[in-house]
């Protein structure tokens, strides 16, 4: 190809929004091509790299959308001293195929012990492999589907909830559910049941969830479709924040 036609076919793929491709493209023009590369070769190469750009880009969306309360990575988990006990079960979660399962996952502990950073860090793991993510402060999501009841946005919510692949729900049971956040839970649950995975982290042992949740018919019912076959991973050793204060609050060392 000549000067002229390299620069057409380059504002082409610029207009297809083709970005990817592009990049692989100048860099192309710029470097030269390997005399040893074919065409159907250096073509393949171009189409990877558009491949690449566009999965780079919708991972970057869905951390985005899922609003993690940590920019974590099971990477950054440590598992020195007594906290090798829960490598591998955090390793298994890690792989994410309990979400294909459609399998819930109960993360329990004390405060400052990890939950929400381990949460986190499958949550961005789950949005590596193409997963939908959505991660919600339990106590901030019950107040705000009060306001969705208000305005009228309430049916949205919940469709935006049913649609992710896992739902995180951190911190559960900060406080005993009221009548209306009773009935959020029932009707999250209910849409998610057999479909979506859902994650619960707190710091209130599952056994004293019916407590949390009230009055006792609605409890069973939410209970029996939460645990069933859930997954749990009951942190245990002191606090990090206590331990580490300069650091990330969550990480588990």
């Amino acid at each position: 190809m000549n000067e002229g036609s390299n620069a057409s076919t380059l504002e082409k793929i610029k207009a297809m929004k083709l970005h990817g491709m592009s990049r692989a493209f100048t860099a192309s023009l710029q470097v030269g091509r390997p005399q040893e590369e074919t065409w159907d070769e250096f073509l393949a190469a171009i189409i990877n790299a558009e491949w690449d750009d566009r999965c780079n880009r919708k991972q970057e969306r869905g951390v985005k959308n899922a609003r993690f309360r940590y920019k974590a990575m099971v990477e950054q988990i440590s598992f020195a001293g007594p906290r090798q006990q829960f490598k591998n079960q955090i390793l298994r979660l890690a792989d994410c195929a309990f979400i294909s399962k459609n399998e819930n996952v109960l993360i329990t502990g004390s405060t400052g012990i990890g939950k929400s950073f381990v949460a986190s860090a499958i949550g961005h793991q789950a949005c590596a492999l193409g997963f939908r993510v959505l991660y919600e402060h339990s106590t901030k999501l019950f107040s705000r589907l009060k306001m969705a009841k208000v305005d009228g946005s309430y049916a949205r919510e919940l469709i935006k909830m049913e649609k992710q692949d896992l739902l995180i729900i951190d911190d559960f049971g900060m406080q005993p559910l009221d009548q209306q956040s009773r009935a959020f839970l029932m009707e999250i649950i209910e849409d998610r049941h057999g479909k979506r995975s859902t994650m619960f982290t707190s710091q209130v042992p599952v056994n004293n969830w019916y407590e949390i949740i009230g009055e006792q018919t609605i409890a069973d019912a939410i209970l029996d479709r939460i645990i069933h076959d859930a997954h749990r991973l009951e942190l245990t050793g002191d606090s990090l924040r206590k331990r580490k204060p300069n650091t990330a609050p969550e990480t588990i060392e």
